[in-house]
């Protein structure tokens, strides 16, 4: 059963300038140290930065909250399987949330080009 959607658009320059103004004080406020390696690792990472950074959006906007105190940007993790699905790894007091919602499972896609990047998470019971 479906319990939320939630879909972010984000644009690439915008986190690419976040990236160059702020630096790893930017990045490990909003990363985990899995998503910067992924990142970190690619050719142009900021489409990849930003993808994910709509997919924390999207998973907040399922779980109803944005962020808050219980739901901070490293406590959802987008973590790509080897087969280069994404899947969406709730920690802390975001799990918590999403287990007072009954949401056992956060499904995601994510897509980007030069400009743009765009997530949809549907939480699932």
């Amino acid at each position: 059963m479906i319990v939320g959607l939630g879909t972010d658009i984000v644009e690439v320059e915008r986190v690419a300038r976040m990236i160059a103004d702020h630096g790893d004080h930017f990045l490990e406020r909003v990363f985990t140290p899995g998503e910067i390696a992924h990142c970190s690792g690619r050719r142009e990472s900021a489409p990849h930065y930003a993808g994910r950074w709509a997919a924390k959006e999207a998973v907040m906007k399922v779980l109803g909250t944005g962020f808050t105190n219980e739901v901070g940007w490293t406590d959802i993790e987008v973590v790509t399987q080897p087969s280069g699905q994404p899947v969406i790894a709730l920690h802390g007091t975001t799990r918590q949330v999403a287990e007072r919602l009954g949401i056992a499972n956060v499904l995601v896609s994510l897509s980007h080009t030069k400009h743009y990047a765009t997530a949809t998470a549907i939480g699932i019971r």
